[in-house]
């Protein structure tokens, strides 16, 4: 299967100030090897056979264009769609590496701040066996990141979980997609819009095929100081390395 990786990495990070007022989020290092995010997403993707990655950056995008280069190094063929003002927006990002002909069906999309060992080639399987439009990775168990009071009716607090796993249908910000949707979407949604709360809900409603990827293993949002500053690092061993785990 022929597929293209687009992966988000153009937002401004400002939940992680004052690192991102230096370096572009991606860019934050993670792991015993002190590796950029984005290069470990660029690492994973293309070991597991999709090279062709485009880059939608924005935000200081010379700094992980200098970086990255043609993606050669990294085994991969990487592009770049740097946003403009007239798309913006996850959603914006992706319809404008779509009408400049870098997009095709399918394409994963993933979210440069998540780390997950999920096989994209997987996904994508899925996504074609389905004939989904759209088909987003699910977990089925999220930590939240505070505490989780029970209460009696009389306001008394008779228990605590400090950041329990909850048994929910949670997205991971990674998914397969047809951008040729893109093309009706855009009449309805126009050029300022996001993927999971603009388009995903959009596909639904109009009655697109989107179906559920459950993926059972680790991953993790870097996209918080809080979140950066708490890596467990034995979950993140387990997804940089998950075949020594």
């Amino acid at each position: 299967m022929e597929a293209v990786a687009a992966i988000l990495a153009g937002g401004e990070g400002r939940r992680l100030r004052p690192y991102t007022d230096l370096i572009p989020k991606p860019m934050i290092p993670v792991g015993p090897e002190e590796k950029p995010v984005l290069e470990h997403i660029v690492e994973w993707i293309a070991r597991h056979g999709v090279r062709d990655i485009v880059l939608l950056v924005g935000y200081k995008w010379r700094y992980i264009r200098n970086y990255f280069r043609d993606g050669a190094g990294l085994g991969a063929r990487i592009r770049y769609s740097v946003d403009t003002p007239e798309y913006r927006g996850t959603g914006g990002a992706l319809l404008q590496a779509y009408r400049r002909g870098l997009l095709r069906n399918p394409t994963l999309v993933w979210y440069g701040d998540i780390l997950a060992a999920l096989n994209p080639l997987d996904l994508l399987k899925t996504h074609e066996e389905k004939g989904s439009h759209a088909t987003l990775a699910i977990a089925t168990r999220y930590q939240v990141p505070v505490g989780v009071a029970e209460m009696g009716e009389d306001g008394r607090i008779t228990g605590l979980r400090e950041k329990p796993e909850l048994s929910i249908n949670a997205t991971i910000g990674i998914l397969a997609v047809d951008p040729s949707v893109l093309d009706e979407a855009e009449q309805k949604l126009g050029r300022n819009f996001d993927i999971m709360a603009g388009l995903i809900p959009y596909m639904i409603e109009r009655g697109y095929r989107v179906y559920a990827y459950i993926y059972n293993g680790p991953w993790i949002d870097v996209g918080s100081m809080e979140r950066y500053a708490k890596l467990d690092p034995d979950r993140l061993a387990e997804i940089l390395n998950p075949e020594n785990t």
